[in-house]
Parts: structure tokens; sequence; C-alpha cells
């Protein structure tokens, strides 16, 4: 019969026939977690003064790159549902567009913004407790205590840059009915245009997104040992020549793989 093996986490493995004691430990619990596939289509670029008056006498833009800059996250408890939380999250898109100012000239580029909200329900559980913390001060009459609710974490791939146009200015542009942070205006060097422009830019964008509750509990595991690592420490070589020689060649850039035969037969 094959000895059942149990991982600890570190380099080795051992039986289970050799755990020491069941310790108490304080971990995050993932409670509810969703994935989502988002088409952004038209979502206005707003612009500073210098890159509008760029976009107003060009011709063709094109998007360039998509990067996500900033996620802001909220967190209430969705009401008569007790255990539901709804995340509310927006996006941050820096928006590089290269922009043409005649049919054939070089493009410019020109950096923008980009906003896109949406709200995702989960399960978090529920706390009526208060948490207190020797982390929050050292005077004890000082110390806020903690609303024991569930933590949301938003992970986000990198985004997939669609496509851009530049269209008509509107009598109104959707600017975003919230305040952007003062962080990301810095990006920018200075205010956005609000509604002094001739031309607007619209893109879109493909993201993949991860949200997910969790809560810190705590649980009953099973302790081998304490994991000492037994890899020493390499120190990286001071001779350039010799790191360089340490690193394969790259064949795959200069040989483009072929298309699987299996995908060619379907074309």
């Amino acid at each position: 019969m094959q000895e059942n093996n149990i991982c600890n986490g570190c380099e080795d493995c051992y039986p289970s026939d050799k755990i020491k004691e069941a310790v108490c430990i304080n971990a995050s619990r993932i409670y509810d977690s969703c994935s989502d596939k988002d088409c952004l289509e038209d979502l206005h670029v707003l612009l500073t003064k210098p890159g509008q008056c760029m976009i107003d006498k060009a011709v063709n833009v094109r998007l360039n790159d998509v990067e996500v800059c900033d996620v802001s996250v909220g967190l209430q408890p969705v009401p008569f549902h007790k255990g539901f939380y709804a995340v509310d999250m927006t996006f941050y898109f820096d928006v590089s567009l290269d922009v043409y100012m005649a049919p054939n000239a070089m493009p410019m580029q020109v950096k923008g913004l980009a906003v896109f909200s949406k709200r995702a329900v989960l399960f978090g559980s529920d706390g009526s407790v208060k948490i207190f913390s020797s982390d929050c001060s050292s005077e004890p009459s000082e110390q806020s205590p903690v609303r024991n609710c569930p933590k949301a974490i938003v992970q986000v791939a990198e985004p997939i840059p669609l496509s851009a146009r530049i269209c008509e200015h509107r009598p109104k542009p959707p600017m975003p009915p919230f305040r952007i942070p003062e962080c990301i205006m810095r990006r920018y060097g200075g205010e956005f245009v609000a509604g002094e422009a001739e031309k607007e830019v619209l893109v879109s964008v493909g993201i993949f997104t991860i949200v997910q509750l969790e809560r810190n509990v705590q649980m009953l595991i099973p302790a081998y040992d304490f994991c000492i690592p037994h890899k020493e420490c390499v120190t990286s070589s001071e001779d350039p020549c010799e790191l360089f020689s340490s690193i394969d060649f790259p064949t795959n850039e200069f040989f483009p793989s072929n298309m699987p035969l299996d995908q060619k037969r379907h074309y």
C-alpha cells in the first residue's frame, strides 16, 4: 500500500503519521469569487488641454496601448440579503494613442484616461464583532475598531486594446460622475478638458477580471515542523559577460512558430 504523503509547503513532503501537533492559524479564507470577461465599447477618453488640441486637429487615431493604472474598490452589504455584499469597482485605464495630423505623417503620441465602473454581488459571510489590534496604536484611547467585513480583492489581467476612433464632439461628453483621484490626475499633469472640444476619442478595450471576497478566520491545521530553508542564497556575479553566457540563445525569437496542423484544417 502506498504511503500517504502530505506536502507542508516547503521543499519536502512528510508522511501523515509524522504530524507533530495541530496548530491554530489566522488565515484569509475565500468565501466567494467570480470571473468576468468584459468588452468595453466606446469608452470616452479624457484628455488634458494639450492633448485635446492635437485631437481637434487630427485626421485619424490609433489605439497603441492600454494599461490599468488603478482600481477603486468599494464594499457595502446588500439589504435584506444577509452575508451578501456588493463590490463596486472603478477601473482607470491609461490610454496611449497614436495621433495622425495628416494622412502620411508620422504619428504623435497622446496619453489619456478612460474610466469604467461595474458591480458584482458575492457572498462574504457575516460577522458582528469589532476587531481591535495592537497595530492600530500604542495608546488604547486612540485605537479604532475595525469593522468585521470581508475584504474584496480584484485581479485584472493586462487589458487588450481593440480599437479607437475619432468622432465629433457631443453636446455633453460623458464625464465620470465621481471625483478622479489626485494621484491619477498627477500622471497627466493637469485638469481634463470638460466640454471645450471639437472632437473626442472613443476606445474599445477587452478585460478579464477575478473578484473575490475573503475573510480572516482561525483554522486548525496539522503541523510537521518549522519550515527551514535548505538552499543557500546565490550571490550574483559581478562579471556581466559571465551573466550573459548563462542566458540561453532565444531561438524562438528568430524563427516564428508555424500554425499547428490541426488548426490549419479548419481554414
